[in-house]
């Protein structure tokens, strides 16, 4: 089995940062220049590059993105799953300029047809029956966990180990010692301390769910079908099942973030696994690149909010903690529509789940040709490799196989070769646009520069 060289992997990354350096002049330049921006970025997290400063971007179409330098990448970052239609895809692009155009009003607090047509689609694709509109799927996470709170009465939320469900409080949690539920190293200022609103467990771990729940506080399971921003972690046989079961034998809402695992298929995991969510959260690709998330209800839900509002004891209608001004503008509505019903189509995820397939099997391939101690995980038409093997099943351990320096070569000897990755983590996203040509382009760069690495 092949080990890596620290000292070899040093050299390495150094050349790959001072290629990057060379290359991007201009894209150094406007970062250094950017004095009125916190973090020198638009937003802090734009600082996760490898080589000292973010590519600043000129101009991006279908799956290729071409920056400030005149570098034209295949785009397998996809804006970490925000354009997993591509960037601008023709049909969004089209009723977006003529919601804002001939149409006009972009947000008017009043609702439009498409709403009604999204909702209809969103039940067709996921199984929830009725649905709402957000911004962000943080903010549908948000909103949906307040009325689960309020449906059940209970103030606690269950989330696993590094789970990701955007910038929610109650989801920077980790098992503690004890079982007790701590904040994760780095979270910024939680509000409270993180035992009082959460109860964390390990991914794929019935039991210290079951436990959890037995305190009989928990309102509602908030989960990924799959771990995603911690590498894919996928889950075992019948752990899914085990989570409907136990959150409705213990009166606990079953809350699906899929807005990552869309990817899973025109239906998400949800309808391509079975799920049976009460509530169901999704975000980032809805819209084409148009800030754009929703999330759903069951009936059941619907009716326990219900019996709260009618009483007076809740507000969602004012000013209640739930919504938002420009939440379900119709600008949102009219690229949700036509990114659903021209872009990420049926017909579209079959394609992109084929290619991302191959992808895995070009990196699988190269692993197993060279031997190399490190996995590659599928999830529809999303592909993770991670620095261990085997595949790790938990949050925690898939934590403890990051690798910093091997992390910032592999995304710098990409980028160098004309390929962009996720700058968080080494995920590749196929869209409509991506074709086998750029997947074998892939693969060949993928096997250079893990053979410079380990022959």
């Amino acid at each position: 089995m092949a080990t890596v060289d620290r000292a070899r992997l040093a050299d390495l990354l150094a050349a790959e940062q001072a290629t990057y350096a060379e290359r991007h002049p201009r894209s150094r330049e406007l970062y250094a220049a950017a004095g009125n921006l916190f973090g020198s970025v638009p937003m802090t997290w734009m600082n996760m590059w490898s080589g000292g400063f973010p590519l600043y971007l000129d101009s991006a179409h279908g799956n290729r993105v071409t920056d400030v330098d005149g570098h034209t990448y295949i785009d397998f970052a996809l804006g970490d799953t925000g354009a997993m239609a591509g960037h601008s895809p023709a049909a969004t692009v089209a009723a977006a300029t003529e919601r804002m155009g001939d149409l006009g009003g972009i947000t008017t607090m009043l609702p439009t047809a498409d709403a009604q047509w999204v909702g209809a689609e969103l039940t067709r694709r996921f199984g929830l029956p009725l649905w709402s509109f957000t911004l962000t799927a943080t903010d549908a996470n948000r909103w949906a966990i307040r009325l689960a709170r309020l449906a059940t009465g209970r103030p606690k939320i269950l989330v696993f180990g590094h789970c990701y469900h955007g910038s929610v409080d109650e989801a920077f949690a980790l098992p503690g010692p004890d079982g007790k539920t701590v904040s994760r190293p780095g979270n910024v200022a939680p509000p409270v301390d993180l035992a009082m609103t959460t109860r964390a467990v390990p991914w794929n771990d019935l039991t210290a769910v079951e436990a959890a729940l037995a305190n009989g506080d928990v309102a509602a399971i908030l989960t990924e079908p799959a771990l995603t921003n911690i590498g894919i972690v996928l889950p075992e046989p019948g752990f899914l099942e085990g989570l409907r079961e136990l959150a409705t034998a213990y009166g606990t809402l079953l809350m699906i973030d899929e807005t990552h695992t869309f990817s899973a298929g025109w239906g998400g995991a949800t309808r391509a696994w079975g799920l049976e969510p009460d509530i169901f959260v999704i975000g980032k690709s809805l819209g084409g690149g148009i800030p754009s998330g929703a999330y759903g209800i069951t009936e059941a839900v619907a009716a326990a909010v219900t019996r709260h509002t009618d009483t007076g004891q809740a507000d969602i209608i004012d000013a209640g903690g739930v919504g938002g001004t420009l939440a379900g503008n119709a600008l949102s509505l009219t690229a949700m529509r036509a990114t659903l019903e021209n872009v990420l189509t049926e017909a579209a995820f079959e394609q992109m789940i084929d290619l991302a397939t191959a992808f895995t099997a070009g990196v699988q391939q190269t692993l197993d040709d060279l031997d190399v101690p490190w996995t590659i995980s599928q999830l529809g038409a999303r592909a993770e490799y991670r620095f261990v093997r085997p595949a790790p099943t938990t949050g925690e351990a898939s934590a403890a196989a990051a690798d910093a320096d091997l992390d910032a070569y592999m995304h710098l000897a990409m980028v160098n070769r004309g390929i962009l990755m996720t700058p968080f983590h080494n995920m590749a996203l196929m869209c409509p646009d991506t074709t086998c040509d750029d997947v074998d382009r892939h693969t060949e760069v993928f096997r250079e520069v893990v053979a410079a690495l380990f022959t």
